[in-house]
């Protein structure tokens, strides 16, 4: 077969990849960003004291109220949540279930989502094939959920059925090695994840060996496969936690948990390569406290870029260059609360929620034009323990 056969092949494909992608877009992003006068809001919690599993709120975007509904799941350590691209389902990551007997894999559930009253339905649950699953995320095209597991350093892809359950992995891989801090990074984390925008590459933050993996994902054999180059080298010691596309799909934003620093990567769409621009404190100058990042959000217009401290115990905004994707600190706003493990931006982006997990109370803040945090005085405390929070239309 000639070169110029081999070409055409190749164009056809992406043609046809770039058709299906579109196709989702113009079934999923009326649903997903159609106004909205209400959304049901979705709090993951730790059961290891306080919380009792996944919580429901309804947040009016019009007034910044948020109003407690009920326990809408109970289960054990819901500590993340991924809502399916058709809004009719629900996923969490089981963290700490199993973990007193040794060997026991942890979980993830699945749940499909009552668009009127916000009740959560119970579908099946399926083991993590790892240890802390951390993160979940589901691909553009709604097929596949990517489980990120902490404790044992590993990934596992996870089929999505057409009834919205969870199948057997389809797809994993044992990460090895180590990094300089001898506490944290004994052996592999990982951590964070997220698809490419155009759905060819799985990327992961390597919490233990200080790497951005980079994964050929395969939707239609609906695999994983290491990508050539594998990886992006983190600063030793950093801990890579989570990761962010920007909205244009050209730069990669990687939140370091340890290093208390986001790294700015250049990305190449055509083969999924990584190159640092820049890196940048999270932390206000003077600070010499003790301190662990957390989350880290784009708005959706791409102009800045909002980072959770836990020990500062704030929300570090950064303004990004329209030309070249760099951050240049706007402010940093205390959360009102001990350790604010996640944080969102409301579908409309003018309301900011923070998570603090150590004092059980989720603030509200109202995002200006200028990027800029001011607290409403809205202090929820009806979901004990908060890790995660996630936003979904009501009807």
């Amino acid at each position: 077969m000639n070169c110029d056969v081999i070409g055409r092949m190749n164009v056809r494909r992406g043609f046809i990849r770039s058709m299906i992608l579109l196709l989702i877009c113009l079934l999923f992003v009326p649903i997903i960003f159609a106004a909205s006068a209400e959304y049901f809001v979705y709090i993951g919690t730790y059961t290891r004291s306080r919380g009792k599993g996944i919580y429901t709120f309804r947040f009016q975007p019009a007034t910044g109220k948020l109003t407690p509904l009920s326990l809408a799941a109970e289960t054990s350590s819901p500590a993340f949540l991924a809502v399916h691209p058709n809004q009719q389902f629900l996923y969490a990551a089981n963290e700490h279930e199993g973990e007193d007997l040794p060997g026991k894999n942890n979980t993830v559930s699945a749940y499909s989502i009552d668009p009127k009253t916000g009740s959560l339905r119970f579908l099946n649950k399926v083991s993590a094939e790892g240890e802390g699953p951390a993160h979940i995320v589901v691909d553009k095209l709604g097929k596949d959920l990517l489980v990120l597991n902490y404790r044992s350093g590993s990934v596992a892809l996870l089929p999505i059925l057409s009834s919205g359950k969870l199948g057997k992995a389809s797809s994993f891989y044992q990460h090895q090695g180590s990094g300089p801090n001898k506490e944290r990074q004994a052996g592999p984390h990982a951590h964070g994840g997220v698809f490419s925008p155009d759905n060819r590459y799985a990327l992961v933050a390597e919490h233990g060996i200080d790497e951005v993996m980079s994964y050929r994902f395969d939707a239609i054999k609906r695999s994983l496969t290491p990508n050539d180059p594998p990886f992006f080298k983190a600063t030793p010691g950093a801990a890579p936690r989570h990761l962010v596309f920007h909205p244009d799909g050209k730069i990669v934003y990687v939140l370091n948990e340890l290093g208390s620093t986001v790294t700015v990567l250049a990305y190449s769409a055509a083969g999924g390569a990584m190159n640092r621009l820049q890196e940048i404190t999270t932390l206000p100058a003077g600070f010499n406290g003790t301190n662990s990042t957390a989350q880290l959000q784009v708005d959706r217009e791409g102009k800045f870029l909002y980072v959770s401290n836990r020990g500062n115990d704030s929300i570090a905004v950064f303004a990004i260059s329209a030309d070249q994707g760099t951050l240049t600190l706007v402010e940093h706003v205390p959360t009102h609360g001990k350790t604010p493990r996640d944080f969102a931006l409301d579908p409309t982006g003018a309301f900011l929620f923070a998570a603090n997990q150590n004092s059980d109370n989720i603030v509200l803040f109202k995002v200006a034009p200028t990027g800029r945090l001011t607290p409403t005085g809205q202090i929820v405390e009806q979901a004990p323990e908060p890790t995660c929070i996630v936003f979904v239309p009501a009807q």
